[in-house]
């Protein structure tokens, strides 16, 4: 399955779910939960972020739940980060708590719909 792609010139205000994986290189506003998730560089997400894989190249203002998540030498993360593995490169900006948990995924708070069949259906 291809990456679900925002581009650079796309602005979403409000939450953004996905089964697969998402690269997001615009503006989001509200929460990010996919399976695989890759902020670009020149990406902003203002919410939470809730993904099996996380890497981050851009700014993030929210907490971020994965259990792998990479905070390569161009990302500025403002949040708390809860991960089962976290690597942060040398140039990373990083304010707030690194928590480890087994699992990350399951304590994060749902996103209304998420699991109702008429949600489900729309995928």
């Amino acid at each position: 399955m291809a990456p679900s792609i925002i581009g650079e010139d796309l602005t979403v205000t409000g939450n953004v779910l996905s089964r697969g994986e998402v690269q997001v290189d615009g503006q989001i506003q509200g929460d990010v939960h996919c399976s695989s998730l890759i902020v670009g560089e020149k990406a902003q997400i203002t919410g939470g972020i809730v993904a099996e894989d996380v890497i981050v190249r851009g700014r993030v203002m929210g907490s971020v739940r994965g259990n792998r998540v990479t905070l390569q030498a161009s990302s500025h993360v403002e949040g708390d980060v809860f991960h089962k593995s976290l690597a942060i490169e040398q140039g990373a900006f990083f304010e707030g708590k690194s928590r480890r948990s087994e699992d990350p995924i399951a304590t994060a708070p749902r996103l209304e719909g998420m699991n109702s069949p008429s949600s489900q259906a729309a995928e």
